[in-house]
């Protein structure tokens, strides 16, 4: 691995309501105009399902429980500059379905709402889009 590309390890939360799933359209040079999912890097030291409650926190205001462990992905990315993107996507359930997400961290993000599985927006960020085009669904299948 040269010195100017890196690997990261992240955490991408499906947030589900009926069919639909929560996105946010990305601001950052990493995936800049994709569709993405809450999440965001590992701190050191904690769970994976630590760091999708802090991320949702800290990037919707919304808590959530019932965090589970669904898929991993690995991206290998190359703008602005390369970079092995492995995400660990876990699901999760919104604490108070009366709330709304709000977007913390406007630099970040867009905005955040609530997409048809079935009919997402494009183009989608590269983790979510390796899951999307493998067929995976984050819906229970109860």
């Amino acid at each position: 691995m040269s010195s100017s590309s890196k690997q990261v390890l992240g955490v991408g939360v499906f947030l589900l309501n009926r069919n639909k799933v929560l996105l946010g359209r990305r601001r950052t040079p990493v995936g800049r105009n994709s569709f993405a999912l809450p999440g965001g890097h590992l701190e050191f030291g904690e769970s994976f399902e630590q760091c999708a409650a802090r991320e949702v926190k800290e990037e919707t205001g919304l808590d959530i429980t019932e965090i589970e462990v669904l898929t991993v992905t690995n991206n290998v990315l190359s703008e602005p500059k390369p970079v092995q993107l492995i995400a660990i996507l876990v699901r999760a359930v919104v604490a108070d379905p009366n709330q709304t997400p709000i977007n913390l961290e406007p630099e970040k993000c867009d905005g955040w709402d609530w997409y048809d599985w079935n009919n997402l927006p494009k183009p989608l960020f590269a983790p979510l889009e390796t899951v999307v085009l493998s067929g995976f669904n984050p819906f229970p299948s109860h």
